[in-house]
């Protein structure tokens, strides 16, 4: 059976109830950032190329109110984060910026806070979630552009475009959680719109939506509820690959390289750079080839393409792991399922799959007796991205 989501009307009772006690007040404010899932396009944003997600029902959800003490006091409601659950910092002036440290998931509320556009009042707020950590659905983005979402509300300056709020989470992303990352999960989940996916140009940061609204075709996300244990460093030294191969090939990125630019300098790639670039090329192609084809309504292409998509992220990109590929293969042996993959960095985390609704029930059955692990099932319909929600 697929778990069921907690809607934001109830994460934010849960989340007033926690600040009412730890704060001994009502909250003013409330904001919500929802997790993304990929539909295809998988380490492609950091290239420039194109990626293709939706954003999901499940939402991270900040409360809070403004102060005038110049602290910012924040209590996150999440089990599976590391202590302290509960942090202060001063709002950040010229002589006192703010600097990671830990706790790690304090770092991505600080690093919106130094990256904000405009002015800033301090604040008191909890947090609380229904996003899953390290699935592979962008936890961080959430966090981030729910923490955004709610400052604007302190913010006396006037609005901002979404764009420049996309790139400033991602900032702090990159300056206060030393992840190196795309664009991609913080513009889906400051631009999801419910029944849609986006097809998002990282090169110029033009977006797409793309309707996604059969009622007879759902999206189902699996978590494999496994991360394995990496040294730090596979992100960083994929996208260092990346942008290598575009040096040598006189490329800005790999978006504006093919297979015959990568054909004429073979001789200057070893194998395992060959293959990571091949990934990106193709999945570059496979993502824009897809978006059409949901936009025309050919989920056995679409389908298609997601399992190619897979196999280069498990063959040539090496960022599959044995429990993802177990629930692809389960998933693709059940009649009703369009096509399935891996989605998110990889590593662990959580599968993708595009199915008829009347085959659900059978394809979460025959998963369940398939995988090795304990997952998770979660029938996600495109949803709407970050909001002010009125208290």
């Amino acid at each position: 059976m697929a778990t069921k989501t907690a809607t934001v009307e109830e994460l934010v009772a849960q989340a007033s109830e926690v600040f009412e006690k730890q704060f001994k007040c009502k909250p003013t404010l409330a904001s919500c950032g929802p997790g993304r899932v990929n539909l295809i396009g998988e380490h492609t944003d950091y290239n420039d190329g194109f990626v293709f997600p939706m954003a999901l029902p499940q939402t991270t959800v900040m409360v809070g109110k403004p102060t005038e003490s110049g602290i910012c006091r924040v209590l996150t409601c999440a089990k599976n984060v590391e202590d302290p659950k509960y942090v202060e910092f001063s709002i950040p002036t010229p002589d006192n910026p703010l600097t990671a440290s830990k706790p790690a998931w304090a770092n991505y509320v600080k690093g919106v806070v130094a990256n904000f556009i405009g002015s800033l009042k301090s604040f008191d707020a909890v947090i609380i979630s229904s996003v899953p950590v390290g699935g592979g659905v962008s936890s961080s983005a959430a966090l981030e552009v729910a923490t955004y979402t709610f400052l604007d509300q302190l913010n006396p300056n006037g609005p901002v475009s979404l764009t420049k709020k996309a790139l400033a989470c991602q900032k702090a992303e990159h300056d206060f959680a030393n992840m190196p990352c795309g664009i991609m999960d913080q513009f889906i989940s400051l631009m999801g719109k419910k029944g849609h996916a986006l097809l998002i140009d990282c090169r110029s940061l033009e977006s797409r939506l793309v309707p996604l609204k059969d009622p007879n075709v759902v999206v189902m996300v699996t978590n494999s509820n496994v991360r394995h244990t990496l040294t730090g460093s596979e992100y960083p030294s994929r996208r260092k690959h990346c942008e290598k191969a575009a040096e040598i090939l006189g490329k800005k990125s790999l978006r504006e390289a093919t297979m015959a630019d990568v054909e004429a300098f073979k001789d200057e790639f070893d194998e395992e750079m060959l293959r990571r670039i091949r990934h990106v090329i193709t999945e570059i192609q496979r993502t824009e080839q897809a978006a059409n084809a949901l936009e025309a309504g050919d989920y056995n292409k679409f389908g298609k393409l997601m399992v190619e998509s897979h196999n280069s992220l498990r063959d040539d990109y090496e960022v599959s792991c044995s429990e993802l590929d177990e629930l692809v293969v389960a998933a693709m042996e059940v009649e009703g399922v369009y096509g399935s993959r891996m989605t998110g960095g990889g590593f662990g985390g959580c599968t993708v799959t595009l199915l008829k609704k009347s085959a659900v029930d059978k394809a979460i059955k025959h998963i369940q007796n398939r995988y090795s692990g304990k997952e998770t099932f979660y029938i996600c319909p495109p949803s709407d991205g970050a909001r002010i929600i009125a208290l």
